[in-house]
């Protein structure tokens, strides 16, 4: 073989073996991606039940209910526009409260309700999305402390 063509034939399997790392990686991320919605978002973008995505707003006022067999919680996210039933079965973190920021991940069902997998409480802005974040300060229901001032009542 001549020099040219092992050359050739050493590049062409060099682009081979680029382009199945590259395929792999974007595959591996692919199923790694979750995206972040606000209530208002998954009316709008009309989320596909059973795609998990994070969840992210304030527990709305009024809303936490310990269900029958005492693991199970239900509550409402509310960005102070629209709000979302959420279901979770654990234990939920200790900053966890009522007019709290709060992120949790999961998937839609059918009925509307969020099933959530994981609900991470946040006590300020550096852990909360800046989208929502800037959102809340926009609207003025925006404390320094990572609460947010209570919404009035939000559409479901």
């Amino acid at each position: 073989m001549r020099p040219k063509r092992r050359r050739m034939a050493f590049l062409g399997l060099g682009l081979v073996l680029l382009a199945t790392a590259v395929g792999l990686v974007l595959a591996a991320l692919g199923d790694g991606v979750t995206f972040f919605f606000t209530p208002s978002k998954v009316a709008e973008k009309k989320v596909p039940a059973g795609q998990q995505f994070r969840l992210g707003g304030l527990v709305a006022q009024g809303s936490r209910k310990m269900l029958k067999d005492g693991l199970t919680v239900s509550f409402r996210v509310t960005d102070c526009i629209k709000s979302l039933p959420v279901v979770y079965t654990g234990v939920l973190p200790d900053l966890f409260r009522e007019g709290q920021g709060v992120v949790a991940i999961g998937r839609l069902e059918p009925s509307g309700v969020f099933r959530a997998e994981t609900v991470l409480a946040k006590h300020d802005e550096n852990y909360m999305p800046k989208d929502l974040a800037d959102q809340l300060k926009e609207q003025g229901k925006w404390h320094e402390d990572g609460g947010g001032k209570p919404c009035p009542e939000t559409e479901t």
